[in-house]
């Protein structure tokens, strides 16, 4: 590269290779260390925690078992702040299945502070089919069993905190289904809603969200709830 001196050379000077490394040293930019807080096993548990308490009264016992899960807050009041699950509690005046919940609870909790996507908990959870057989919650959503119903309470707390996303019916999809739902009661003179889920009396379970909202329209078998249909 050719430089035009425009001035006269009033004085010079050589610069040494060892003096010119120590000047690029000197002039680059110094990079910050990276401080953001990631979740892992080894990181200590805070003295206050925040949580959520939900509630879960099933057929299957005469008490209710509460579900406490305490969220950590990593990076604080920076760009970074994040809302994880740390531990969970599940208690209740019910001590038949005292030593299997205190185990659930603490593998839950293990899994939590290992950080990652714990998303997949709930699905692990909700495949579980008690044999003696399972019950409809309030609204027709069927629950197979009583770890199933646990793993329903986190996938509601994880859905609050934003790990896991809302897949929310787009416009088109909710006009089909009021379209639809309209038909049916139209044809089928049903247009009292059943108690259990304000569905149409007679509807049947939908294999993908598990609420009894399926009809059965021009021979294709459609949800209400989720707009899961056969015929695509």
């Amino acid at each position: 590269m050719t430089i035009k001196i425009a001035k006269k050379i009033v004085g010079y000077s050589v610069v040494r290779e060892a003096e010119a490394d120590e000047a690029a040293v000197t002039a680059a930019p110094v990079v910050q260390e990276d401080n953001v807080v990631h979740l892992h096993e080894k990181l200590e548990r805070p003295d206050m925690l925040v949580g959520s308490t939900y509630k879960i009264k099933t057929p299957l016992s005469e008490h209710a078992l509460y579900v406490t899960i305490n969220d950590i807050i990593l990076n604080p009041a920076t760009q970074h702040e994040l809302r994880r699950p740390f531990e969970i509690f599940i208690n209740s005046k019910n001590m038949d299945h005292f030593q299997w919940i205190v185990a659930l609870t603490r593998i839950i909790s293990a899994v939590f502070r290992k950080g990652g996507d714990v998303t997949f908990l709930v699905e692990e959870l909700r495949s579980v089919f008690d044999p003696r057989g399972g019950y409809f919650k309030k609204g027709g959503k069927y629950m197979p069993s009583l770890v199933a119903e646990i793993g329903d309470a986190i996938e509601c707390h994880l859905r609050m905190i934003g790990m896991i996303k809302d897949d929310n019916l787009d416009e088109h999809q909710k006009k089909l289904i009021q379209e639809k739902r309209a038909q049916y009661e139209a044809s089928a003179k049903t247009a009292e809603a059943s108690e259990a889920g304000d569905f149409p009396t007679g509807s049947q379970l939908c294999n993908k969200c598990n609420v009894k909202a399926a009809i059965v329209m021009d021979g294709c078998l459609t949800c209400l709830n989720c707009g899961e249909s056969k015929c695509g």
